[in-house]
């Protein structure tokens, strides 16, 4: 079973994480997450543990207890369904250039527009902006 740990101290290193969960059983697996760019944890991880019965345990006995100052929040991982992932922040984001405003169709100051002395502009308009 895989369990997320959260709230971990920013110094643990994964064989840290590793011994917090050896007396529990057999750890196949302890990950901490790094940022990608500077490398720091990001102060949560991940840890799998061979029996399902010594994961619901560790949770158990591991869920809130202070390691290195903070309290840890210990659960079971849950897998991510890719079909209710929250938006992302840039999502929505144009990478085009500009604003993202639409002009309305209006002409703002094109002499070659054809229409007079009036600049371009619509003659009920405001001026130009």
């Amino acid at each position: 079973m895989k369990i997320y740990v959260g709230n971990l101290s920013f110094k643990i290193e994964e064989a840290g994480l590793k011994d917090l969960f050896t007396p529990y059983g057999d750890v196949e697996e302890a990950v901490i997450i790094k940022d990608k760019f500077s490398g720091r944890s990001k102060g949560f991880g991940f840890v799998t543990l061979t029996s399902d019965d010594a994961a619901k345990k560790a949770i158990a006995e591991l869920h809130e207890k202070e390691v290195d100052g903070r309290k840890l929040t210990v659960n079971e991982a849950k897998p991510i369904d890719p079909n209710n992932r929250p938006p992302r922040r840039d999502s929505g984001r144009s990478f085009g250039g500009g604003s993202g405003r639409s002009s309305g169709g209006r002409s703002f100051g094109n002499r070659d527009s054809g229409r007079g002395s009036s600049g371009g502009r619509s003659s009920g308009g405001r001026g130009r902006y």
